[in-house]
């Protein structure tokens, strides 16, 4: 049970998140020049980590490295780049993808903030983890208007069957799905109907914010991202019609629209907005997407994220590892797998953790590192028990909450990640100042591609 101090903690912290407003109207915007340089002006704006990163401190064997955390528990803190907002940078505890969980995120610390973009019924682009999770991020099933519009109907549990549905952006317009509150990811499958379908999230995380989370367009993250105070950055994620099963047999692209078509809208809506390319680290699990904008929109694809799940079984990570020098010649300069691809267990009794070679070959394939997702997983006495996925290559290995930083430690001084995703940006924030991370720098990856990055593998 969550103790009443950490209850009332987190109740404060998110009051002081959704109650700040920062006098500041942003960054200045991009005219075309090249050696950017933002003035950033003094700001009445601090950061505040609540007590998670302490938690685990305290929660680690006495060691130099908890020694070291310890020694900055005073702070001060600051935005870095290197902690990245997943889906927002507060998904542990506020629904994701939201504007509440990006200024928690914000205040949080994170410098790199995400929304995942997805396709609306009239070529919308909006923040939504997948385009067909609309049924277990967001209230759209108490809707009978839109529920309607699902492509798949709400049918309840029965006694051979789960409850189920699948709904999808492109089964709406961007008006409608502006009317959607945004819920925390999870559902109910032995929900008979629809309220209670709407539950079902892990017992780590919490519905005590669940109060009608305001959804995003890309355009209205933009704008969020860029009022904040402190000068963030944007990492949006263009999410594919075959991401998964579901999204590939249930998402329908609008007639003659095509995914070439979607990843120049997603790169034009940034131009338009006049953002700095250098601000901007785009995503795509899909290859193609990466190679159009190295060849089309070079200022944006020379920083751009290959994200790589490609090596999920023993067989698959093999080939993974192989091919990791030919994406590095095809110009992708920043790879980003899960970070379970980049550790292993090794000593007696699999208690130590390791580089593994899927780190090795894209350091020496010359390719840059950002790992994901920290925090996605529970408490790490469970991680063996529950299959976790993040912990799965190394789940002998851990066994408390204060191997967070252990695990995170090794990622960077082991590994020399650039960055990180995280599911509670604090705990990530807290590590970076303590060593100085400051994250990825556009500057490194200004010179023009090598030749010979295209089309394919």
């Amino acid at each position: 049970m969550r103790s009443t101090f950490s209850v009332l903690a987190s109740v404060a912290l998110l009051a002081e998140v959704v109650s700040a407003a920062p006098k500041y109207s942003g960054p200045p915007k991009y005219s075309g020049h090249t050696g950017y340089e933002p003035q950033v002006p003094e700001l009445d704006y601090y950061i505040s980590l609540g007590p998670r990163p302490f938690y685990i401190v305290e929660n680690m064997t006495d060691s130099p490295l908890k020694t070291k955390l310890k020694s900055c528990e005073n702070g001060p803190f600051k935005i870095t780049d290197f902690s990245i907002g997943h889906r927002g940078g507060a998904t542990l505890q506020i629904p994701e993808e939201s504007v509440e969980n990006a200024m928690a995120g914000a205040r949080f610390g994170a410098g790199i903030l995400e929304c995942d973009t997805s396709l609306t019924a009239d070529k919308g682009l909006v923040c939504r983890h997948s385009l067909c999770d609309l049924h277990t991020t967001t209230n759209i099933l108490l809707n009978p208007t839109l529920a309607a519009k699902c492509a798949v109907p709400f049918t309840p549990a029965n006694a051979t069957s789960p409850a189920n549905a699948v709904c999808c952006t492109t089964d709406i317009t961007v008006a409608e799905y502006l009317t959607l509150c945004a819920k925390m990811d999870g559902f109910n499958a032995s929900a008979t109907n629809v309220e209670d379908y709407q539950h079902g999230i892990p017992t780590w995380r919490t519905e005590l914010y669940d109060t009608c989370a305001k959804v995003q367009t890309l355009e209205s993250y933009i704008d969020l991202i860029d009022s904040l105070p402190g000068y963030r950055n944007f990492t949006p994620e263009l999410k594919s019609g075959a991401d998964d099963p579901v999204t590939a047999q249930y998402a329908k692209y609008p007639p003659g629209y095509t995914q070439e078509d979607y990843a120049r809208q997603f790169v034009n809506t940034f131009i338009k907005k006049g953002i700095d390319p250098q601000r901007v680290w785009m995503q795509s699990f899909n290859p193609p997407d990466v190679f159009l904008w190295l060849k089309e929109f070079p200022a944006f694809g020379r920083q751009a994220v290959y994200l790589d799940e490609s090596g999920d079984t023993p067989e698959n990570y093999t080939t993974a590892v192989a091919r990791l020098p030919s994406i590095k010649a095809k110009g992708v300069n920043i790879i980003a797998p899960p970070f379970n691809y980049l550790l292993m267990q090794a000593g007696p009794d699999n208690q130590s953790i390791v580089p593994a070679p899927y780190a090795t070959a894209a350091k020496a394939a010359g390719l840059d590192i950002i790992a994901w997702t920290f925090e996605r997983s529970g408490p790490l006495a469970q991680v063996k028990a529950s299959d976790d996925y993040y912990y799965s290559s190394i789940a002998d290995a851990v066994h408390t909450d204060g191997q967070f930083y252990e695990v995170l430690d090794i990622l960077v001084h082991q590994i020399g990640i650039k960055a990180i995703f995280s599911d509670w940006s604090a705990t990530v924030t807290y590590y970076a100042n303590c060593f100085g991370l400051e994250g990825p720098k556009s500057a490194d990856y200004q010179k023009p591609p090598g030749k010979g990055y295209g089309w394919g593998w």
